[in-house]
């Protein structure tokens, strides 16, 4: 989708001091000066057509180069760095404080709560000042031996880009498999790791999706092979000690918008593959001991999502059929052949509670739900009866625990909250009892000295907005502060209130955090999202700009101290509040923006393409041509003093490619008015979640964060 633990020695800051400085250094401060002569793109008209006859001038085109490889391009690219390293010079203090603040929150130490897997604890752990961590064991009790099976800091380069997407253990716990990427495309390589030897074998296969799963044989291992566009296409099965050529095809996704990934059920017995469209799915799962032998669970019906799980010879599921909100209903094994009818429903779909997962155990099920903008888990067991568990914040988060027994009386689950870092809890099923397996340490950090709230705003239309907010204690709520407001709005995701040492150190300046929890995703049901996308989708940026305007009005902020943060989709969000309406915010950031929506929807080769018509529309169509074009960021750049504006693009972006933004600012830069800053920041390596290691994040993030803090008026 377009879209989404480190040094001692952190100072603590005292807040009436620092809450002081901020006063002081906040109002009628100059924005950034803009050094001279920013980089022009060349102007190259290009007709881009459709299929009924449409035709628009695109005269940055030529910034494509799918090889990434052209030096007329390259050049360019380089030239923009160059330039944002000039205008960001005044506020290099500024983001060294940042970036420290973000490293000094980073546990120098970490390691993840155990999981076992047949008589062995496998957990991930971090050392002091590594950017990846090491992947470990210890056979029987967490005091025995430690084995290292993937050291990933000396598999990574010295500088450059890695990512393991899925590592995998096969049953009889003899073999490693995991996939790698080395540029940041979401193209990864198969590796297989001996782990009686320590040898890594000659097994290797590239161009893969990162999921991976083991066939009860110990020697099969499946995978999902892309194709051009990077969408999972083939899902294959590789014999260990084989050649890649010699790999059997298992199933041929034909469909060009199902994207599709590998999962097992909670009880290890059965190995699925879950194809999925916008608003249709298909699952198809094999028995661990018959790993190539695939069969549908129910057949892909347009507007049918569903997901599946499986305990005790009974398959869950959570299906939106004739249930909006999604309900949970289950089949025994010698029923299933029967098809849905033969479904019985166990949970209801409820009017304002979205379901959004479920995981079976034996004799219960654990259920992930989103009530008014908050996730919770409650645990129903076999005799009907319900539990929710309680939270202890007006905003948070709750998920459940990916890897745990399906066997026992004990639910692990995450808890987080603006306020709160993750906590890895498990609960009892029988007496509700509950212990802490973890607690994340954020060396410095005070939760006592912030604040998380849930306020709501109503839009232009009278839909009633949640936003989240993070401030300080000791914050006066005057009309006089600076806000930064994030917002997401697509694919039905619903952006959770989790901890952010990023909002902290906005916070600690006194700047209010705000989540704008507008519609496009599904906080408040799947109405919400319904209300968001396609033709609906321009709700999701005048929600937003809604929200900036009720919290101004209710003395959150200054109205000329607001910053509009927006990732991915997120940026498509920004991106069209700025053509909108710039003169609500001073500062806008767009971190991988999808801008420009008609020529990428318009060229099904681009990856994502073709799965997300159902999402923005398809505009080989003429009315779907026409909304998409009304609100297209890149499309509706006009003569308008837009606010200063940081952008930032990776080159090997899969999801949007680095072309995009960049022909954004080319033509931001050609059409506005004002000397407003506006600064493309091009990662050379990398891709759409930028650099690979955790430190690297944090220099990253400073950059953009300090630019946002430069323009709001903080110095320090």
């Amino acid at each position: 989708m377009r879209r989404s633990p480190a040094a001692s020695k952190h100072r603590p800051l005292l807040a009436g001091a620092l809450l002081a400085l901020a006063a002081g250094t906040a109002a009628g401060q100059p924005p950034l000066p803009a050094p001279s002569d920013p980089p022009r793109a060349a102007v190259v008209p290009h007709k881009v057509r459709t299929t009924f006859g449409a035709v628009r001038n695109d005269p940055y085109f030529w910034l494509r180069d799918d090889t990434r490889s052209s030096p007329q391009v390259l050049d360019y690219l380089r030239a923009e760095n160059v330039y944002a390293d000039r205008t960001l010079e005044p506020l290099a203090g500024l983001r060294t404080a940042v970036q420290k603040e973000l490293t000094d929150r980073v546990p120098p130490q970490d390691v993840s709560v155990p999981f076992q897997e047949g008589e062995y604890w496998y957990y991930v752990r971090f050392e002091p000042g590594r950017e990846y961590p090491v992947i470990a064991r210890r056979r029987k009790t967490l005091d025995a031996a430690e084995e290292v099976l993937l050291d990933e800091p000396k598999r990574a380069p010295e500088t450059g880009f890695y990512s393991v997407g899925k590592w995998a253990i096969s049953p009889n716990g003899e073999l490693l498999a995991w996939t790698e990427d080395h540029v940041g495309r979401l193209q990864y390589e198969l590796h297989v790791k001996d782990l009686r030897t320590g040898q890594v074998l000659a097994d290797t296969v590239a161009g893969l999706s990162p999921n991976i799963l083991w066939g009860g044989d110990n020697r099969t291992i499946l995978y999902f092979a892309n194709n051009q566009a990077l969408r999972p296409e083939w899902l294959k099965a590789h014999l260990v000690g084989q050649p890649t050529s010699a790999d059997r095809l298992v199933f041929h996704e034909s469909d060009d918008t199902f994207f599709s990934m590998l999962v097992r059920t909670s009880d290890k017995k059965f190995l699925c593959a879950n194809g999925f469209s916008m608003v249709t799915s298909e699952w198809r799962c094999a028995a661990l001991q018959a790993p190539t032998d695939f069969q549908v669970i129910s057949p892909r019906e347009a507007g049918h999502l569903y997901d599946v799980d499986h305990a005790r010879n009974t398959w869950y599921f959570r299906t939106n059929w004739q249930a909006p909100n999604y309900r949970i209903m289950s089949a025994s094994d010698e029923v299933l052949s029967r098809g849905r009818e033969a479904w019985q429903q166990v949970i209801a779909a409820g009017k304002d509670a979205l379901i959004d997962g479920v995981k079976a155990f034996d004799g219960y099920i654990a259920v992930e739900e989103t009530i008014e903008a908050n996730k919770r888990v409650l645990i129903r067991k076999s005799d009907g009866n319900s539990r929710a568990i309680p939270a202890e914040e007006a905003a948070y988060a709750m998920s459940l625990a990916e890897d745990q027994d399906s066997h026992g009386s004990w639910v692990r689950y995450e808890y987080q909250s603006l306020t709160t870092p993750s906590i890895t809890r498990e609960v009892n099923v029988d007496s509700g009892e509950q212990r802490t397996l973890k607690t994340s340490s954020i060396p410095g950090y005070e939760r006592t000295r912030y604040v998380t709230e849930r306020v709501w705003v109503r839009a232009r239309d009278g839909a009633r907005i949640p936003v989240s907010l993070l401030h300080r204690k000791d914050w006066q709520k005057d009309g006089k502060g600076a806000l930064f407001q994030f917002g997401y709005g697509a694919y039905g995701l619903s952006i959770e209130p989790r901890f952010s040492a990023e909002a902290v150190s906005l916070a600690d300046r006194g700047v209010v955090y705000a989540i704008a929890h507008v519609r496009g995703g599904e906080e408040m049901g799947r109405a919400w999202y319904d209300q968001g996308h396609l033709f609906h989708k321009l709700n999701a940026y005048t929600d937003f700009v809604d929200v900036t305007r009720g919290l101004v009005e209710q003395g959150f902020a200054a109205k000329d101290r607001v910053a509009g943060f927006g990732r991915s989709a997120g940026g498509a969000l920004v991106g069209a509040v700025a053509n909108m309406a710039p003169q609500d915010y001073r500062v806008i950031l767009a971190i991988v923006p999808f801008v420009d929506a008609v020529t990428t929807m318009l060229d099904p080769s681009i990856p994502l393409t073709a799965r997300e018509y159902d999402e923005w529309g398809d505009p080989h169509k003429k009315p779907d041509y026409e909304y998409i074009l009304s609100w297209s960021p890149y499309d509706n750049v006009g003569p308008h003093p837009y606010p200063a504006m940081y952008v930032y693009t990776g080159l090997w972006d899969s999801q949007v490619q680095y072309y995009e933004p960049s022909k954004w600012v080319a033509k931001l830069r050609a059409n506005r008015t004002g000397d407003s800053p506006l600064v493309l920041r091009v990662g050379m390596q990398g891709g759409h979640g930028g650099p690979s290691g955790r430190f690297q994040q944090g220099q990253m993030r400073s950059e953009y964060l300090a630019f946002a803090l430069w323009e709001l008026g903080y110095r320090h």
